[in-house]
């Protein structure tokens, strides 16, 4: 029962660093890569869908991308909501192709970055918390019921408790390694 509790808790954990990680590799360091655009929602009939379902993404060279909207009436809102995103690209149309360069980073977005990174990795954070709490409230419902005994329960608690702490290391690991590479020039 404890067991079970465990490993579901250490998979669902496992599966916020996982997310944090996904988030933290979508906010750019002045390299360009083509996962950049997939939080970028554009209109398409009525109904918000990702640019990469609606144009083939690709790499023209390190530091631009080349969007090519599958339909050709869809390159002004994908270029619109590119622009609209808070990513802060400017892209331009060159006929059916929009070109999105990626900037230098400025210290001040820079700092800005790191702030947006920051708050992600506080959502990490929390969300480990909140796995932490469900385990131990799954524990005092097993003690109240009489399934465990007191001795268990706590045991159980301090186990999630050591597996919480080793994610929010990692969390904390992963946040000053992209800190580091935010800053780099």
């Amino acid at each position: 029962m404890i067991n079970e509790i465990q490993k579901s808790a250490e998979s669902k954990m496992q599966k916020s660093l996982e997310v944090l990680k996904n988030n933290l590799s979508k906010v750019r360091t002045g390299r360009a890569h083509t996962g950049l655009l997939d939080q970028v929602n554009v209109d398409y009939y009525g109904s918000p869908v990702s640019v990469s379902q609606v144009a083939n993404i690709t790499l023209l060279d390190a530091r631009t991308i080349g969007v090519k909207p599958f339909e050709s009436k869809m390159a002004a809102p994908i270029e619109k909501a590119i622009r609209d995103s808070d990513l802060g690209l400017n892209p331009s149309s060159m006929g059916d192709l929009i070109r999105v360069p990626m900037p230098m980073l400025t210290e001040e977005r820079r700092k800005d970055l790191i702030k947006i990174v920051r708050a992600e990795a506080e959502e990490g954070r929390v969300a480990l918390r909140n796995v932490r709490r469900d385990a131990n409230n799954d524990f005092k419902t097993l003690l109240k019921d009489k399934e465990v005994s007191e001795d268990d329960a706590r045991r159980g608690e301090d186990l999630i408790q050591k597996l919480t702490d080793k994610y929010v290391a990692e969390v904390d690991k992963t946040l000053a390694a992209k800190e580091a590479d935010l800053m780099a020039i």
